[in-house]
């Protein structure tokens, strides 16, 4: 696929100057709102240096599955091995290089997906993989720039998927997700610095 080739080329080429500690604070506020178990089966989606699995995988017991962290970068992938060394290390997180949708998970065996800073790359799509991958009443929690505060490079903007529309408040991000087959979802505009993202959570429905 050429979007995925080109995509990986260009998270490649960012992996050694990627801004973590932004995505590093997206991902902090991702899982306080979702608030995932402990042991529940989690992905971390289009995870990039994998800031959500690596501040997950800090106090995941001994017993848990590991974290699944999927990126189609290599390099970005390579650097999240390395930021995961020591107590994070490689037994708590799965690893994986490859197209995040679909996820590589049987049907209704994650409780939590989580999408941090990449969905408008991902497309709708993976709204509805998110759905088949979790159990029922299992959560998602993503984010999405705010409109107004997103002043991508053309080359990215070349790269975004048209069928995300960037919301401009709250309301319209958990709408979205509610038309797009999940509950229950709720929004807040988070501020990073001068830039401003709105971070969702929301639930699979019981009964599909």
């Amino acid at each position: 696929m050429i979007q995925s080739a080109v995509l990986a080329g260009v998270f490649d080429e960012l992996a050694d100057s990627y801004d973590h500690g932004h995505h590093e604070e997206i991902a902090r506020a991702l899982i306080d709102q979702v608030a995932p178990g402990a042991d529940d089966a989690v992905a971390d989606v289009a995870c990039g240096a994998g800031a959500v699995a690596r501040q997950l995988a800090r106090n995941r017991p001994a017993t848990a599955s590991p974290v699944l962290a999927v990126d189609l970068s290599p390099e970005m992938v390579a650097v999240g091995r390395a930021r995961a060394a020591g107590p994070e290390g490689a037994p708590a997180i799965d690893w994986r290089v490859g197209d995040a949708v679909p996820l590589p998970v049987p049907d209704h065996s994650l409780d939590v997906v989580f999408c941090a800073s990449s969905l408008h790359f991902l497309g709708a799509r993976a709204l509805a993989d998110w759905r088949r991958a979790l159990r029922p009443g299992g959560r998602a929690g993503f984010s999405l720039p705010l409109a107004t505060h997103f002043r991508p490079s053309p080359r990215f903007a070349e790269l975004l998927a048209r069928d995300v529309p960037l919301p401009g408040g709250a309301r319209e991000a958990s709408d979205w997700a509610e038309a797009h087959g999940f509950t229950g979802a709720t929004s807040r505009v988070l501020a990073v610095g001068t830039r401003r993202v709105v971070v969702t959570s929301a639930i699979r429905p019981d009964g599909e």
